[in-house]
Protein backbone atom coordinates (compact mmCIF):
# COMPACT_ATOMS: atom_id res chain seq x y z
CA UNK A 1 0.00 0.00 0.00
CA UNK A 2 1.09 3.77 -1.30
CA UNK A 3 2.93 4.77 2.13
CA UNK A 4 1.39 7.99 3.99
CA UNK A 5 2.99 11.18 4.70
CA UNK A 6 3.67 12.29 8.58
CA UNK A 7 1.14 14.74 9.94
CA UNK A 8 1.85 18.32 10.87
CA UNK A 9 2.93 18.53 14.51
CA UNK A 10 -0.18 18.63 16.78
CA UNK A 11 -2.57 17.26 13.84
CA UNK A 12 -3.32 13.50 13.44
CA UNK A 13 -3.38 12.57 9.08
CA UNK A 14 -7.27 10.92 8.52
CA UNK A 15 -5.26 7.71 7.68
CA UNK A 16 -3.85 7.89 11.63
CA UNK A 17 -7.77 8.57 12.86
CA UNK A 18 -8.96 5.64 10.74
CA UNK A 19 -6.19 3.57 12.13
CA UNK A 20 -7.84 4.29 15.49
CA UNK A 21 -10.95 3.64 14.66
CA UNK A 22 -10.52 0.63 13.21
CA UNK A 23 -7.51 -1.29 15.45
CA UNK A 24 -8.09 -1.55 19.03
CA UNK A 25 -4.97 -3.70 20.71
CA UNK A 26 -5.78 -5.25 23.58
CA UNK A 27 -4.00 -4.31 26.33
CA UNK A 28 -0.95 -6.05 27.93
CA UNK A 29 -1.29 -7.56 31.63
CA UNK A 30 1.37 -6.71 33.72
CA UNK A 31 3.60 -9.61 35.28
CA UNK A 32 1.07 -12.08 37.76
CA UNK A 33 -0.32 -10.48 41.04
CA UNK A 34 -1.89 -12.31 43.42
CA UNK A 35 -5.12 -10.71 43.06
CA UNK A 36 -6.18 -10.71 39.28
CA UNK A 37 -7.02 -7.41 37.34
CA UNK A 38 -10.37 -7.17 35.34
CA UNK A 39 -9.93 -7.77 31.79
CA UNK A 40 -9.44 -5.07 29.84
CA UNK A 41 -12.61 -3.64 27.83
CA UNK A 42 -12.31 -4.54 24.22
CA UNK A 43 -12.56 -2.28 21.14
CA UNK A 44 -13.40 -3.27 18.00
CA UNK A 45 -14.00 -1.79 14.22
CA UNK A 46 -17.84 -1.32 12.69
CA UNK A 47 -18.56 -0.12 8.57
CA UNK A 48 -21.12 1.73 7.92
CA UNK A 49 -23.25 2.06 4.68
CA UNK A 50 -24.39 4.55 2.98
CA UNK A 51 -26.05 6.66 0.03
CA UNK A 52 -23.23 9.29 -1.30
CA UNK A 53 -25.80 10.75 -3.74
CA UNK A 54 -28.60 10.98 -0.78
CA UNK A 55 -29.21 14.34 0.72
CA UNK A 56 -27.76 14.19 3.97
CA UNK A 57 -25.94 10.75 3.09
CA UNK A 58 -22.69 10.17 3.57
CA UNK A 59 -19.03 10.83 2.01
CA UNK A 60 -18.16 7.07 1.60
CA UNK A 61 -18.05 3.94 4.30
CA UNK A 62 -18.05 5.32 7.45
CA UNK A 63 -16.59 3.45 10.32
CA UNK A 64 -16.99 3.90 14.17
CA UNK A 65 -16.11 1.06 17.02
CA UNK A 66 -17.92 -1.04 19.18
CA UNK A 67 -17.41 -2.19 23.19
CA UNK A 68 -17.56 -5.65 23.20
CA UNK A 69 -19.18 -5.75 26.49
CA UNK A 70 -21.47 -2.67 26.64
CA UNK A 71 -21.96 -2.35 23.16
CA UNK A 72 -20.89 1.55 23.51
CA UNK A 73 -20.30 2.59 20.00
CA UNK A 74 -18.23 5.84 18.93
CA UNK A 75 -17.70 7.71 15.41
CA UNK A 76 -14.32 7.29 13.20
CA UNK A 77 -13.32 8.68 9.98
CA UNK A 78 -14.86 8.08 6.61
CA UNK A 79 -13.31 5.38 3.57
CA UNK A 80 -13.62 7.88 0.90
CA UNK A 81 -13.52 7.14 -2.77
CA UNK A 82 -16.67 4.37 -2.70
CA UNK A 83 -19.82 5.62 -3.90
CA UNK A 84 -22.92 5.04 -2.64
CA UNK A 85 -21.65 1.86 -0.93
CA UNK A 86 -25.39 0.93 0.52
CA UNK A 87 -24.21 -2.75 1.18
CA UNK A 88 -21.30 -4.43 2.54
CA UNK A 89 -19.76 -8.14 2.84
CA UNK A 90 -16.10 -8.97 4.45
CA UNK A 91 -13.91 -11.19 2.97
CA UNK A 92 -13.42 -14.33 5.02
CA UNK A 93 -9.75 -13.24 5.70
CA UNK A 94 -10.70 -10.10 7.18
CA UNK A 95 -8.43 -8.59 5.61
CA UNK A 96 -10.70 -7.35 2.10
CA UNK A 97 -14.32 -5.31 2.20
CA UNK A 98 -16.76 -5.26 -0.42
CA UNK A 99 -19.45 -2.32 -1.49
CA UNK A 100 -22.03 -2.11 -3.66
CA UNK A 101 -22.28 1.17 -5.69
CA UNK A 102 -26.35 1.31 -5.92
CA UNK A 103 -26.95 3.68 -8.66
CA UNK A 104 -28.07 3.14 -12.42
CA UNK A 105 -24.59 1.90 -13.22
CA UNK A 106 -24.46 -0.88 -11.00
CA UNK A 107 -21.08 -1.47 -9.56
CA UNK A 108 -18.90 -3.40 -7.01
CA UNK A 109 -15.80 -2.04 -5.25
CA UNK A 110 -12.86 -3.37 -3.12
CA UNK A 111 -10.95 -1.90 -0.26
CA UNK A 112 -8.31 -3.24 1.51
CA UNK A 113 -8.29 -3.14 5.18
CA UNK A 114 -4.64 -3.64 6.79
CA UNK A 115 -3.46 -4.99 9.70
CA UNK A 116 -2.69 -1.19 10.83
CA UNK A 117 -5.92 0.43 10.35
CA UNK A 118 -4.63 1.85 6.74
CA UNK A 119 -7.18 1.03 3.79
CA UNK A 120 -6.42 0.95 0.29
CA UNK A 121 -9.39 1.16 -2.63
CA UNK A 122 -8.85 -1.50 -5.07
CA UNK A 123 -10.91 -1.06 -7.67
CA UNK A 124 -14.44 -0.70 -8.99
CA UNK A 125 -15.89 -3.42 -11.76
CA UNK A 126 -19.51 -2.78 -12.99
CA UNK A 127 -22.10 -5.54 -12.17
CA UNK A 128 -23.69 -5.82 -15.51
CA UNK A 129 -26.97 -4.66 -14.25
CA UNK A 130 -28.54 -1.72 -12.20
CA UNK A 131 -29.70 -0.21 -8.70
CA UNK A 132 -27.46 -3.58 -6.94
CA UNK A 133 -28.89 -3.67 -3.74
CA UNK A 134 -26.53 -6.85 -2.12
CA UNK A 135 -23.47 -8.92 -2.12
CA UNK A 136 -21.74 -11.34 -0.36
CA UNK A 137 -18.74 -13.36 -0.41
CA UNK A 138 -18.70 -17.43 -1.42
CA UNK A 139 -17.45 -19.10 1.60
CA UNK A 140 -14.28 -20.33 -0.65
CA UNK A 141 -13.08 -16.51 -0.47
CA UNK A 142 -12.95 -16.66 -4.71
CA UNK A 143 -15.86 -15.67 -5.93
CA UNK A 144 -17.98 -12.04 -5.48
CA UNK A 145 -21.91 -12.47 -5.68
CA UNK A 146 -23.84 -9.64 -6.27
CA UNK A 147 -27.59 -8.68 -6.76
CA UNK A 148 -29.04 -6.08 -9.56
CA UNK A 149 -32.48 -5.08 -8.08
CA UNK A 150 -33.37 -2.61 -10.38
CA UNK A 151 -32.59 -4.53 -13.71
CA UNK A 152 -33.71 -8.09 -11.61
CA UNK A 153 -29.99 -9.75 -12.71
CA UNK A 154 -27.23 -11.07 -10.26
CA UNK A 155 -23.53 -11.44 -11.30
CA UNK A 156 -19.93 -13.23 -10.42
CA UNK A 157 -16.80 -11.79 -9.61
CA UNK A 158 -13.64 -13.44 -9.42
CA UNK A 159 -11.73 -12.42 -6.53
CA UNK A 160 -7.85 -12.10 -6.37
CA UNK A 161 -5.16 -13.24 -4.09
CA UNK A 162 -4.84 -9.45 -3.13
CA UNK A 163 -8.95 -9.20 -2.69
CA UNK A 164 -9.15 -7.15 -6.13
CA UNK A 165 -11.93 -8.48 -8.19
CA UNK A 166 -11.39 -9.21 -11.67
CA UNK A 167 -14.21 -9.15 -14.75
CA UNK A 168 -17.20 -10.41 -14.51
CA UNK A 169 -17.67 -14.11 -15.42
CA UNK A 170 -21.38 -14.10 -15.29
CA UNK A 171 -24.73 -12.47 -15.42
CA UNK A 172 -28.42 -13.80 -14.85
CA UNK A 173 -31.71 -12.47 -15.76
CA UNK A 174 -34.46 -13.89 -14.24
CA UNK A 175 -36.84 -13.56 -17.14
CA UNK A 176 -39.20 -15.77 -15.90
CA UNK A 177 -41.72 -16.54 -14.21
CA UNK A 178 -43.50 -13.21 -14.71
CA UNK A 179 -43.53 -10.57 -12.02
CA UNK A 180 -46.03 -10.47 -9.03
CA UNK A 181 -48.87 -8.02 -8.09
CA UNK A 182 -48.05 -4.32 -8.37
CA UNK A 183 -44.43 -5.58 -9.96
CA UNK A 184 -43.43 -3.81 -13.02
CA UNK A 185 -40.60 -6.90 -13.62
CA UNK A 186 -37.88 -9.24 -11.49
CA UNK A 187 -36.04 -7.36 -8.88
CA UNK A 188 -33.21 -9.46 -7.29
CA UNK A 189 -32.62 -8.50 -3.91
CA UNK A 190 -30.43 -10.64 -2.22
CA UNK A 191 -27.73 -13.26 -3.36
CA UNK A 192 -26.07 -15.70 -1.03
CA UNK A 193 -24.49 -18.86 -0.77
CA UNK A 194 -25.24 -21.61 1.45
CA UNK A 195 -23.45 -22.57 4.57
CA UNK A 196 -22.21 -25.51 3.06
CA UNK A 197 -21.04 -23.28 -0.13
CA UNK A 198 -22.66 -26.30 -2.42
CA UNK A 199 -25.32 -23.65 -3.85
CA UNK A 200 -26.04 -20.00 -4.53
CA UNK A 201 -29.54 -18.76 -3.79
CA UNK A 202 -30.98 -15.47 -5.11
CA UNK A 203 -33.93 -14.10 -3.65
CA UNK A 204 -36.33 -11.79 -5.86
CA UNK A 205 -38.72 -9.80 -5.02
CA UNK A 206 -40.45 -8.65 -8.52
CA UNK A 207 -41.30 -12.74 -8.58
CA UNK A 208 -42.08 -13.87 -5.38
CA UNK A 209 -39.34 -16.40 -5.87
CA UNK A 210 -35.99 -17.81 -4.89
CA UNK A 211 -33.71 -18.96 -7.46
CA UNK A 212 -31.08 -21.92 -6.60
CA UNK A 213 -28.07 -21.60 -8.83
CA UNK A 214 -24.65 -24.42 -8.69
CA UNK A 215 -21.53 -22.12 -9.16
CA UNK A 216 -19.09 -23.77 -11.01
CA UNK A 217 -15.87 -22.40 -8.97
CA UNK A 218 -13.84 -22.87 -12.02
CA UNK A 219 -15.61 -20.75 -14.62
CA UNK A 220 -17.71 -18.57 -11.38
CA UNK A 221 -20.54 -19.41 -13.86
CA UNK A 222 -24.16 -19.83 -12.40
CA UNK A 223 -26.34 -23.24 -13.65
CA UNK A 224 -30.38 -22.82 -12.44
CA UNK A 225 -30.98 -26.40 -10.38
CA UNK A 226 -34.59 -25.40 -8.51
CA UNK A 227 -36.68 -22.35 -7.95
CA UNK A 228 -39.01 -21.86 -4.37
CA UNK A 229 -42.34 -19.66 -5.33
CA UNK A 230 -43.70 -17.63 -2.22
CA UNK A 231 -46.79 -16.30 -2.13
CA UNK A 232 -47.88 -14.18 -5.25
CA UNK A 233 -47.44 -10.50 -3.81
CA UNK A 234 -45.77 -11.49 -0.85
CA UNK A 235 -42.28 -9.39 -2.03
CA UNK A 236 -39.70 -12.02 -0.50
CA UNK A 237 -36.49 -9.92 0.42
CA UNK A 238 -33.89 -11.54 2.15
CA UNK A 239 -32.88 -14.75 3.37
CA UNK A 240 -31.14 -16.00 6.09
CA UNK A 241 -29.92 -19.59 6.96
CA UNK A 242 -29.99 -21.74 10.18
CA UNK A 243 -26.38 -22.54 11.37
CA UNK A 244 -27.77 -26.06 10.99
CA UNK A 245 -27.90 -25.76 7.23
CA UNK A 246 -31.55 -27.22 6.96
CA UNK A 247 -33.64 -24.54 7.25
CA UNK A 248 -33.95 -20.95 6.33
CA UNK A 249 -35.93 -17.95 6.80
CA UNK A 250 -37.38 -15.19 4.73
CA UNK A 251 -38.61 -11.78 5.30
CA UNK A 252 -41.32 -10.94 3.04
CA UNK A 253 -41.63 -7.05 2.39
CA UNK A 254 -44.83 -6.43 0.61
CA UNK A 255 -47.23 -9.01 2.84
CA UNK A 256 -45.41 -7.97 5.94
CA UNK A 257 -44.58 -12.16 6.69
CA UNK A 258 -41.97 -14.31 8.21
CA UNK A 259 -41.50 -17.56 6.13
CA UNK A 260 -39.49 -21.09 7.43
CA UNK A 261 -38.18 -22.66 4.64
CA UNK A 262 -36.86 -26.43 4.82
CA UNK A 263 -33.37 -26.51 2.61
CA UNK A 264 -32.14 -29.95 1.30
CA UNK A 265 -28.14 -28.87 1.08
CA UNK A 266 -27.76 -31.98 -1.35
CA UNK A 267 -29.96 -30.45 -4.19
CA UNK A 268 -30.48 -27.21 -2.89
CA UNK A 269 -34.23 -27.45 -3.22
CA UNK A 270 -35.58 -24.42 -0.90
CA UNK A 271 -39.10 -25.72 0.67
CA UNK A 272 -41.25 -22.75 1.68
CA UNK A 273 -43.49 -23.05 4.53
CA UNK A 274 -46.66 -20.97 5.45
CA UNK A 275 -46.34 -17.31 6.28
CA UNK A 276 -46.50 -16.18 9.39
CA UNK A 277 -46.33 -13.40 11.75
CA UNK A 278 -44.15 -10.23 12.28
CA UNK A 279 -45.29 -9.68 15.22
CA UNK A 280 -46.61 -6.08 13.97
CA UNK A 281 -50.06 -5.91 11.92
CA UNK A 282 -48.40 -3.48 9.70
CA UNK A 283 -44.96 -3.14 8.58
CA UNK A 284 -42.26 -4.01 5.99
CA UNK A 285 -39.84 -6.14 6.62
CA UNK A 286 -36.60 -6.10 6.05
CA UNK A 287 -33.78 -8.84 7.14
CA UNK A 288 -33.59 -11.61 9.37
CA UNK A 289 -30.35 -12.55 11.74
CA UNK A 290 -29.85 -15.59 13.80
CA UNK A 291 -27.86 -16.43 16.65
CA UNK A 292 -24.48 -18.29 16.11
CA UNK A 293 -25.98 -20.67 18.24
CA UNK A 294 -29.11 -21.32 16.81
CA UNK A 295 -31.69 -20.37 19.23
CA UNK A 296 -33.15 -16.78 18.32
CA UNK A 297 -34.04 -15.06 15.52
CA UNK A 298 -34.50 -10.93 14.90
CA UNK A 299 -36.64 -9.55 12.50
CA UNK A 300 -36.38 -5.62 11.51
CA UNK A 301 -39.49 -3.97 10.48
CA UNK A 302 -39.84 -0.79 8.99
CA UNK A 303 -42.76 1.16 9.54
CA UNK A 304 -43.22 -0.03 12.93
CA UNK A 305 -39.61 0.80 13.66
CA UNK A 306 -39.60 -2.34 15.74
CA UNK A 307 -37.33 -5.29 16.74
CA UNK A 308 -39.22 -8.86 16.69
CA UNK A 309 -37.38 -11.83 18.90
CA UNK A 310 -38.83 -14.97 17.77
CA UNK A 311 -37.32 -18.92 19.36
CA UNK A 312 -35.88 -20.90 17.19
CA UNK A 313 -37.04 -24.48 17.80
CA UNK A 314 -37.15 -28.35 16.17
CA UNK A 315 -33.62 -27.92 15.12
CA UNK A 316 -34.21 -24.66 13.08
CA UNK A 317 -37.64 -25.86 11.44
CA UNK A 318 -39.75 -23.20 13.14
CA UNK A 319 -39.72 -20.39 14.30
CA UNK A 320 -41.97 -18.92 18.08
CA UNK A 321 -42.96 -15.87 17.80
CA UNK A 322 -41.73 -14.18 21.64
CA UNK A 323 -41.99 -10.26 21.80
CA UNK A 324 -41.07 -6.93 19.74
CA UNK A 325 -38.98 -4.44 21.04
CA UNK A 326 -38.61 -0.62 19.99
CA UNK A 327 -35.65 -0.29 17.70
CA UNK A 328 -34.25 2.61 18.82
CA UNK A 329 -34.53 4.70 15.29
CA UNK A 330 -36.57 5.16 12.21
CA UNK A 331 -36.52 2.63 9.18
CA UNK A 332 -34.70 -0.26 10.66
CA UNK A 333 -33.38 -1.30 7.36
CA UNK A 334 -30.59 -3.85 8.12
CA UNK A 335 -29.38 -5.73 11.25
CA UNK A 336 -25.93 -7.07 11.60
CA UNK A 337 -24.78 -9.63 15.03
CA UNK A 338 -21.27 -9.21 16.26
CA UNK A 339 -19.30 -12.36 15.84
CA UNK A 340 -19.84 -13.66 19.46
CA UNK A 341 -23.87 -12.78 18.99
CA UNK A 342 -23.77 -11.22 22.39
CA UNK A 343 -24.94 -7.81 20.41
CA UNK A 344 -27.33 -6.70 17.83
CA UNK A 345 -27.08 -3.61 15.84
CA UNK A 346 -29.73 -1.82 13.89
CA UNK A 347 -29.53 0.36 10.71
CA UNK A 348 -32.05 2.94 10.65
CA UNK A 349 -31.94 4.91 7.59
CA UNK A 350 -34.32 7.61 8.05
CA UNK A 351 -33.10 8.77 11.45
CA UNK A 352 -29.49 8.43 10.23
CA UNK A 353 -28.24 6.46 13.36
CA UNK A 354 -27.29 2.91 14.55
CA UNK A 355 -28.41 1.49 17.50
CA UNK A 356 -27.18 -1.35 19.76
CA UNK A 357 -28.47 -4.00 21.95
CA UNK A 358 -27.12 -6.19 24.69
CA UNK A 359 -28.60 -10.43 24.05
CA UNK A 360 -29.17 -11.70 27.25
CA UNK A 361 -29.20 -15.11 27.78
CA UNK A 362 -32.88 -15.34 27.30
CA UNK A 363 -32.47 -13.63 23.98
CA UNK A 364 -33.74 -10.76 24.81
CA UNK A 365 -32.66 -7.41 23.96
CA UNK A 366 -31.47 -4.26 25.94
CA UNK A 367 -30.59 -1.58 25.04
CA UNK A 368 -27.06 -0.61 24.53
CA UNK A 369 -25.88 3.14 25.00
CA UNK A 370 -26.62 6.25 22.97
CA UNK A 371 -27.40 5.98 19.17
CA UNK A 372 -24.42 6.53 16.92
CA UNK A 373 -25.07 8.95 14.48
CA UNK A 374 -25.01 7.42 11.08
CA UNK A 375 -25.71 9.44 7.90
CA UNK A 376 -28.70 7.65 6.08
CA UNK A 377 -27.36 4.80 8.04
CA UNK A 378 -28.93 1.48 5.67
CA UNK A 379 -26.11 -1.36 6.64
CA UNK A 380 -23.75 -2.09 9.55
CA UNK A 381 -20.90 -4.75 9.78
CA UNK A 382 -19.55 -5.28 12.88
CA UNK A 383 -15.72 -6.80 12.66
CA UNK A 384 -14.14 -9.06 14.82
Amino acid sequence: MNAVPSPAPGRLSRRSLLAAALVAAPTALAAPTVLAAPAPTATRPLLLGTYTSAEGGGTGIGTATYDTATGATAPGPVITGVENPSYLALHPSGATVYAVAEQDAGAVTAVALAPDGTYEVLGTRPTGGSGPTHLSVHPTGHWLLTANYTSGSVAVHPIAADGSLGERTDLVTHSSPPPGPGQNGPHAHQIVASPDGGHVLAVDLGTDTVYTYRLDESAGTLTEVSRAALAPGSGPRHLTFHPGGRSAYLACELDNTTVVCAYDPESGTLTPGTGQSTGSDTGYPAQLVVTGDGSYAYLANRGPNSLTRYAVEDGGAALRLLDTVPAGGDWPRQLALSPDSSLLFAANQRSSTVTAFRIGSDGSLTPAGDPLPAPVAVCVLPLA
